[in-house]
């Protein structure tokens, strides 16, 4: 129990933003530190149609913070490597579903690039990695083929232990979480796990099935933190529509970008700060994109 609470005390005091530069004077008989860290915004772009919008350049882009322009200082399109996080329920209740989440999952991995990452988690009562990090597809794969369903539900524990790994990658990053039970094993609470996954600001796909999707609070829930982040949150009603989901993942992950700008103020303090995306040049542009962040 010491070892969770110092490892969630450290990223609430640490993950929203990620570090630009560090500069160390020479060991003399003083140590300056100097470290500049970036808010880091996802969005996917459309047309009217609903069609992806690729190609866009940072001048087509302006980043409001509280209604003040930003200037852009790193820009990432589809064209750069991503670090893809999937988080597997797999308590007694996914014995059915488990079968048709795996084969959508191996087809989503086959998806990324070459040069993209993916790491395995599963959660019931814990959370277990089961690929770290990867290029090698055919591993992730292997890992993915071999769970098994048992146990509760401790998905709040799970999220945030999974998100907070995945914040130390750099550049464009991702999580895909699929459950099909409320949480009913967690140490963190609800309010808990939403507070610390929006510091860390990373787009969550979020996929309810079962009773997951009948749960009004945990959709809302899930909803709420994949709009916020620039994700997108899916209910699952038969079977069926699994892949298709994991379809439109995949496609979406395609499509990111990631513009990121040093925040205007030093000052600490939590309050939110809102964000907006203005793309330029483009008519009738449709914009998903984080929606804010907290600055510790």
């Amino acid at each position: 129990m010491k070892t969770l609470l110092v490892s969630l005390c450290c990223w609430m005091l640490s993950f929203d933003v990620a570090p630009l530069a560090l500069a160390q004077a020479p060991q003399t008989s003083g140590v300056i530190k100097v470290e500049t860290r970036l808010v880091e915004v996802y969005a996917t772009i459309y047309d009217r149609r609903g069609h992806y919008i690729d190609g866009l350049n940072p001048e087509n882009f302006q980043i409001l913070e509280d209604g003040k322009s930003q200037q852009i200082l790193s820009f990432e399109t589809s064209s750069h490597s991503l670090s893809c996080a999937i988080l597997l329920d797999t308590t007694g209740s996914m014995a059915g579903a488990l079968p048709r989440v795996k084969n959508s999952v191996t087809k989503l991995i086959d998806a990324l690039d070459a040069q993209d990452a993916v790491a395995i988690y599963t959660f019931d009562e814990h959370l277990a990695v089961r690929q770290d990090f990867t290029t090698d597809k055919s591993a992730a794969k292997r890992a993915v083929l071999r769970i098994r369903a048992q146990g509760n539900t401790a998905l709040f524990d799970a999220l945030s232990q999974a998100a907070q790994d995945l914040s130390a990658r750099p550049g464009k990053k991702a999580l895909v979480v699929f459950t099909d039970g409320e949480d009913n094993a967690s140490v963190l609470s609800a309010t808990s796990a939403v507070a610390l996954a929006k510091k860390v600001g990373i787009p969550l796909y979020a996929i309810a099935e079962g009773d997951a999707a009948h749960s009004k609070n945990l959709t809302a829930l899930l909803t709420d933190l994949s709009v916020r982040t620039g994700g997108s949150a899916y209910e699952v009603k038969k079977s069926d529509d699994i892949e298709h989901v994991f379809e439109s993942i995949s496609q979406d992950l395609e499509h990111l970008y990631l513009i990121s700008y040093q925040p205007p103020s030093t000052q600490a303090d939590e309050k939110w700060r809102k964000i907006d995306v203005v793309v330029k040049g483009i008519n009738e542009a449709r914009i998903r994109a984080k929606q804010g962040y907290f600055p510790n």
